[in-house]
């Protein structure tokens, strides 16, 4: 899997956060953004020329080196203070308390520890920062998550470790965030790929 994970892989999910349908909740959840602001899954950089004028700064992580390496193409255009980490969100290398808001966008599906890197997000969140998400997962219909249940394995392999099942909203909430806005519901794609959560969270 070598080969595959670091040359094709990154092309894949590069090709796949430029889904047309994914665009307005990228606008909706990176344009409430404000402060000193974490990314986590920053991936290509999709959201880095969308985030509004009273962001301060943008620490952006990711564990491939292959889709930092586009992000940082990305970056080049804006004026915006963009500062861009190799690594894992189980260890984010920043201090406790030191940023405003957290934004991921389709990246807990992926993550191997969600629980970890969830604690490590409100480790150096400050009390009174957000948690903005839009994450695909856990369907409410059953015949959906029978599919979920059973793509998962094979689909964890395709695709870097990405889970179609994960119930997010209680992965959240089990963490220690109030989520204070949640909005569910099926996007344009197959029903197995396209449940979507988006929301806005705080430490509680």
């Amino acid at each position: 899997m070598g080969f595959y994970s670091n040359r094709i892989l990154p092309i894949l999910t590069d090709l796949s956060m430029r889904n047309k349908e994914l665009r307005p909740y990228r606008e909706r959840t990176v344009g409430a953004a404000e402060g000193r602001v974490l990314e986590i899954g920053v991936g290509s950089g999709r959201n880095l020329l969308l985030y509004p004028a009273r962001v301060e700064r943008v620490v952006g992580l990711d564990p491939s080196r292959q889709l930092l390496a586009m992000a940082r193409e990305t970056a080049r255009e804006t004026v915006r203070d963009i500062e861009l980490f190799e690594g894992s969100a189980a260890a984010i290398p920043l201090e406790r308390a030191s940023i405003d808001t957290i934004v991921s966008t389709w990246s807990l599906c992926s993550i191997t520890d969600a629980p970890r890197a969830l604690g490590e997000m409100l480790r150096v969140l400050k009390p009174g920062g957000r948690f903005l998400f839009v994450e695909h997962g856990r369907a409410p219909d059953a015949a959906v998550r029978w599919w979920q249940h059973r793509l998962t394995p094979i689909w964890k392999r395709l695709s870097g470790g990405c889970h179609l099942n994960r119930a997010i909203a209680e992965l959240i909430g089990d963490a220690g965030f109030h989520i204070e806005s949640l909005n569910t519901g099926y996007m344009r794609g197959p029903n197995p790929m396209a449940f979507m959560y988006e929301g806005c969270a705080r430490p509680r």
